[in-house]
């Protein structure tokens, strides 16, 4: 790190102006990046899939979308079956105004199932083909205005849907990525302001910039190569915000202490570089080994967002280790000013904790694991599906109009319909069939060439409930049960079956990703400490970490114990699927960053002649306020993220919250030092053979003295 640290000294300027050029070009084309990312949720090779693909290509819409539902209520007095024609041709006319979507009624199937209790609200279902562009707007407009055109005067128009519900209700009042970034950039500055006490808070924040559009930058010929989905954006932006500040802050914070114990300019910056710089190298390749191996799950949008948001670490690091040392080296100690905070000490407040903790070790580590265990025991319960209808929004157009409908009698099941393909000549005795399953409400079999192509049929079954998650897909599991063998069916789709789908090839392989990560995780780390030990703590806290942190997560959303407070949703039933694994991606890398920066602290305390406890003390005291700071400017860019509208990236923003701040707790606060402490010379050994294989010097124990636990009082 030396050598590379006077090479971005002596080049300096250089570096500067190349970051500059990116930061121009970044603004330049962050735009085209975000256009060229794409919405698409399927499953190649999975049955589910390839029937939604089957009947895209028959009918051109459907398949792999849940409909939207749209509705006419007639004025008081005025009933339905008074006014069929009109209805019928209200429906019709979304059917012709709108191309690419199939509209099945009570006038091409024949069933009174689309009439409320009261007759006075008939609906329709219209389903459509899925525009991969996040940029391309909900149809909820072209739908109300077709339908408006053509309703019987007096009449009230109505749309709604699972996509509706999912976006706010049909209100579009999130702050969007910029403004999501803006409030956590904000957020950041207060906290970097308290750290760091003069202008040096903004510091970190320029690296942030500089990386976040270096990242967009990356990801635009990524998008040549391969579809990218478009939660990316949030994920560089938001995470990228946080992860480019910790670790600029971290070497900042490095540099500002070895310049109060007295080193110039040039050589502060050298060591911060082969200290803080070593730690971000280990940081951001641990974060990014977490993120790659969603490329071993066979789902296109998974995997775009493993290599998507592997660059935020690659940027990041790139970033911190060029373009901080850079400015450090030249204005560093101008921009630092006023100077009323000094890092010539450790914090006396967490050098008395870490005291504490190592003096109550045994009590310190069993009430953390009595608390996460507790914790783990509720993640056991977990479901894993999409959100309910009743927690995705509480107003708004597509809200009320699904209030219409349920007080009329109409089953929720209708915003989540399952399609079967058939041989046309099969389908009403495959409808019949079908209609006896449990779970099934009604088995409709459309007329008209919308629903009727090349000698095939889309019948639509309506479940007597959504189905949404694992426990509510048995439905879809007894239909697929039933048509297999059946003549003429060609296969099963819809948002249930997908669902089996994403199980069976997501979670079905997940134990091999654990193991990847795991891996390599633990021979990074034991490469970074020199130890056998501390490497194996670390990854095995890691998960029981993020074993806590989706617990959380079920008692927050899935059973709403915090969710309907904080944010007014209800309980949402289940952990949409990809949740859970992207939870799991992220904290796995960023929950590591604080390992590696307390423990390598604690290590180069412990290499200068130190005993473990007093290393740990020390370690702790150095970089408690640090870590603290670092976790807290994650949680507030996470917390701009859950200010969005859409509740599947609420649910994604507080379990990364919730991951982070459980991570610097109980975890960094109490287990680590706790632990350390336990272990004693067992956390100092890498064998001679082990070393050699990895290229790094062996370590042993050294004898250890008498030390006092607490460190004297600095006067």
């Amino acid at each position: 790190m030396r050598p590379f640290a006077e090479f971005v000294l002596r080049h300096r300027r250089v570096v500067v102006a190349f970051w500059g050029v990116v930061l121009i070009a970044g603004i330049l084309l962050a735009g085209k990046t975000t256009k060229r990312l794409t919405i698409d949720f399927s499953l190649p090779g999975q049955p589910g899939t390839e029937t939604a693909h089957q009947i895209k290509s028959a009918f051109g819409n459907g398949g792999d979308t849940s409909p939207y539902l749209v509705s006419v209520t007639l004025p008081a007095g005025q009933t339905v079956a008074g006014n069929a024609a009109a209805v019928a041709a209200t429906f019709n006319s979304v059917g012709t105004a709108i191309p690419n979507v199939r509209v099945i009624d009570e006038a091409n199937t024949g069933d009174k199932a689309f009439q409320t209790s009261d007759g006075r609200t008939s609906y329709a279902l219209v389903f459509y083909r899925l525009n991969p562009s996040p940029s391309q707007k909900l149809l909820t407009d072209p739908i109300r205005g077709a339908a408006e055109k053509a309703k019987p005067a007096g009449a009230t128009i109505g749309v709604t849907g699972q996509d509706i519900l999912a976006s706010g209700g049909g209100n579009d009042n999130g702050p969007g990525v910029l403004g999501e970034t803006l409030l956590g950039a904000v957020g950041a500055l207060a906290v970097l302001a308290f750290v760091f006490a003069s202008f040096l808070a903004f510091l970190p924040l320029v690296v942030a910039a500089v990386s976040i559009l270096a990242s967009f930058l990356l990801l635009l010929p990524i998008t040549y190569a391969m579809d990218v989905s478009f939660i990316v954006q949030f994920l560089i932006a938001l995470i990228g915000l946080g992860v480019a500040i910790d670790y600029s802050l971290l070497f900042v914070n490095r540099w500002r202490e070895e310049r109060d114990h007295g080193r110039e300019n040039h050589e502060a910056v050298v060591v911060a570089m082969q200290t803080a710089g070593h730690a971000v190298v280990f940081s951001g390749v641990t974060v990014a080994i977490g993120l790659l191996a969603l490329i071993v799950l066979p789902v296109p949008f998974m995997r775009s967002m493993g290599v998507g948001g592997a660059l935020i670490p690659l940027a990041s690091v790139l970033a911190t280790l060029t373009l901080t040392p850079a400015i450090l080296g030249s204005i560093g100690p101008r921009v630092d000013w006023p100077k009323i905070r000094h890092e010539n000490r450790a914090s006396r407040a967490w050098s008395r904790w870490a005291g504490l903790i190592v003096r109550r070790r045994w009590i310190a580590a069993g009430t953390a694991l009595v608390a996460l265990a507790a914790l783990i025991g509720v993640f056991f319960g977990i479901k894993i599906g999409l959100a309910s209808s009743a927690s995705l929004a509480k107003n708004g157009a597509g809200y009320e109009t699904l209030q219409t409908l349920e007080k009329g009698g109409v089953s929720t099941g209708a915003l989540t319909p399952i399609e079967v393909l058939v041989r046309t000549d099969r389908a009403q005795a495959t409808a019949d069939r079908l209609a006896k399953i449990d779970g099934v409400k009604r088995a409709l079999v459309p007329t008209g060439a919308a629903s009727n192509r090349g000698g095939q049929t889309s019948v639509v079954l309506i479940p007597d409930r959504e189905t949404v998650n694992s426990k509510s897909i048995g439905v879809v599991k007894r239909v697929k049960t039933a048509v297999d063998g059946m003549p003429g069916v060609v296969g099963v789709a819809g948002v249930g079956a997908a669902q089996i789908d994403f199980m069976h090839a997501v979670y079905g392989n997940f134990p091999l990703m654990l193991v990847i990560i795991a891996f390599l995780t633990y021979i990074l780390l034991v490469r970074a400490f020199r130890s056998l030990l501390l490497p194996f703590k670390a990854v095995v806290l890691n998960l029981i970490s993020l074993g806590a942190t989706l617990g959380l997560m079920v008692l927050f959303w899935q059973h709403g114990d915090g969710s309907n407070a904080i944010f007014g949703i209800q309980a949402t039933g289940a952990i949409t699927f990809w949740i859970p694994l992207m939870v799991f991606a992220f904290l796995f890398g960023l929950s590591m960053d604080y390992e590696v920066f307390i423990l390598s602290r604690i290590r180069e305390e412990y290499d200068g002649a130190r005993t473990t406890n007093a290393a740990v003390i020390e370690g702790v005291g150095r970089t408690g306020r640090l870590v603290t700071s670092a976790a807290l400017i994650l949680f507030l860019a996470f917390a701009a993220l859950a200010s969005g509208p859409g509740t599947d990236l609420k649910t994604l923003a507080t379990g990364l919250g919730f991951g982070i701040l459980l991570d610097a707790t109980i975890v960094r606060s109490l287990l680590v030092p706790s632990l350390v402490s336990l272990f004693g010379s067992w956390n100092w050994y890498l064998p001679r053979g082990v070393a050699r294989l990895l290229r790094v010097q062996p370590s042993y124990p050294h004898p250890e003295t008498d030390e006092p636990m607490v460190p004297a009082p600095v006067p």
